[in-house]
């Protein structure tokens, strides 16, 4: 992938492992969110879906993934406009809204732990919902 596709694409005609290549691997996606029931504001908690590999920010079964979390949303080029929980950052909804992606996009910088080192990943203060218990207890103050 050498062109930069990201950039002079829309979404709907970016083929499958273009449209995947999006994922920055930040797992923001997968952390587990509260809803006020009088406001509807999404508020996240530090738990992480148990199939999210905390330290790289992707799922350890992506391909099965549905098999074992069937709530887990599938992402796609159709509605991709409608979920508005996605984190702030996430390429799929930046380029849904015509913006470019963060310098520390590896597609933009070529490294993948970038991500990480700019602290816009799960990596370091995440814990698995197997471990979690009550969610109420795992509320955190950060921008997703």
């Amino acid at each position: 992938m050498t062109e930069a596709f990201w950039e002079d694409r829309p979404l709907e005609q970016l083929d499958r492992g273009q449209w995947e290549a999006l994922c920055d691997g930040c797992g923001k996606c997968c952390i587990h969110k509260l809803e006020d029931e009088e406001t509807g504001e999404l508020i996240p908690t530090n738990v992480a879906c148990r199939l999210l590999d905390r330290s790289s920010g992707q799922c350890s079964n992506y391909r099965h993934r549905h098999a074992f979390v069937s709530e887990c949303v599938r992402l796609t080029r159709d509605n991709v406009h409608d979920i508005d929980w996605l984190p702030e950052t996430c390429a799929y909804r930046l380029r849904a809204a015509g913006e470019p992606l963060p310098r520390w996009h590896y597609l933009v910088c070529g490294d993948r732990d970038a991500v990480h080192r700019a602290g816009e990943s799960v990596r370091g203060w995440t814990i698995s919902e197997v471990d979690a218990g009550e969610l109420e207890h795992h509320i955190v103050d950060r921008r997703l």
